[in-house]
């Protein structure tokens, strides 16, 4: 069913609000705000293909902020494709900038807190995927996150024209021929990630060290509920050094130690904001991530997010019943 969403007949002062629930519908909770003081315009679309979801924003120049709240509220994880068919954007994740022109592609999580700025009048095309979909692994996905890709070669160039065709012609698909596509273009995602990923590997733009990090990180990811998860348990299991270890993290601007922790706080965010049939207590959420000790959580959870894990869940309560009523 297509969604299509402007503000040419809402009043000026309300514009804005309008806005930033027209997105949050359409692409999930973020907040909007215009570059500029006129009052703002913009029209988004959007439309499913299969388990494909595709939107196109047209808008003034805007700052799009995904922070860590709205990142907890997703129940899924989503693989992202941004294609910039008009003017120029800046986005930031998890310390990676890509800067996009006219006509580039960027991989990015939409489950993940980002920055995305648009600095002129612009169009977008977004497509979400589920990253169960795309057979890859964490690693791949990870190494195209937050760059720009140009399309004037390789696979880029045979999916960018074909998700622009489908932003136009998605509403007028047959339930059987969008489910076709959505495989098509999951498809081509892949291959576009393998390419890049082998072609960075074969440049030797990978150190032997960028390799061990991104074993480490999916290992911690895979394990982050253990709460024996430590340095030297992780290097043993990858036999290097626990001294190896940390030096490979240097690179990363954190420490090991400072991750896991950071991992376990992001996915306990995550569940706390998470609508459920029976709530969990916090210090349960807390145990099913690997935090021993309440006191300790409560703690780091505050000092990361400003507030207690109570608090949190309070306030995503509390912001989902809005939306719901508006």
């Amino acid at each position: 069913m297509r969604i299509a969403l402007t503000t040419t007949s809402v009043p000026d002062g309300d514009k804005l609000a309008f806005w930033n629930q027209a997105i949050t519908r359409t692409l999930g909770p973020q907040t909007v705000t215009p570059r500029n003081k006129a009052p703002f315009a913009g029209r988004i679309t959007a439309d499913s293909l299969g388990y494909l979801k595709v939107a196109t924003i047209e808008a003034d120049a805007q700052r799009m902020s995904r922070m860590p709240q709205h990142a907890a509220q997703l129940d899924r994880e989503l693989v992202s494709i941004g294609l910039q068919g008009q003017g120029r954007s800046e986005l930031i994740q998890d310390s990676r900038t890509a800067l996009l022109s006219p006509g580039d592609l960027v991989v990015y999580k939409a489950t993940r807190p980002y920055t995305l700025d648009q600095y002129d009048h612009f169009r977008m095309h977004v497509f979400h995927v589920p990253r169960k979909a795309v057979a890859l692994p964490h690693s791949d996905i990870c190494a195209v996150m937050a760059t720009a890709l140009p399309t004037d070669s390789g696979v880029a160039a045979m999916l960018a024209p074909l998700l622009s065709m489908l932003a136009t012609t998605a509403a007028t698909c047959p339930p059987h021929v969008g489910e076709q596509l959505a495989g098509t273009v999951t498809d081509l995602l892949a291959a576009l990630i393998s390419e890049r990923t082998r072609k960075s590997e074969s440049a030797g733009e990978r150190s032997a060290g960028q390799a061990m990090v991104r074993r480490v990180r999916e290992y911690v990811n895979q394990h982050l509920a253990n709460p024996d998860l430590s340095p030297e348990a992780i290097a043993a299991h990858h036999r290097i050094s626990v001294r190896y270890l940390h030096k490979i993290f240097e690179g990363e601007g954190t420490t090991i130690s400072r991750w896991i922790q950071q991992r376990r706080l992001e996915e306990c965010s995550r569940e706390l904001a998470r609508r459920h049939r029976v709530i969990p207590t916090v210090s349960a959420v807390a145990q099913r991530w690997g935090f021993v000790n309440p006191a300790h959580f409560s703690r780091v959870f505050r000092a990361a997010y400003g507030m207690s894990p109570r608090e949190w869940r309070n306030a995503a309560a509390l912001q989902e019943a809005q939306s719901t009523s508006s």
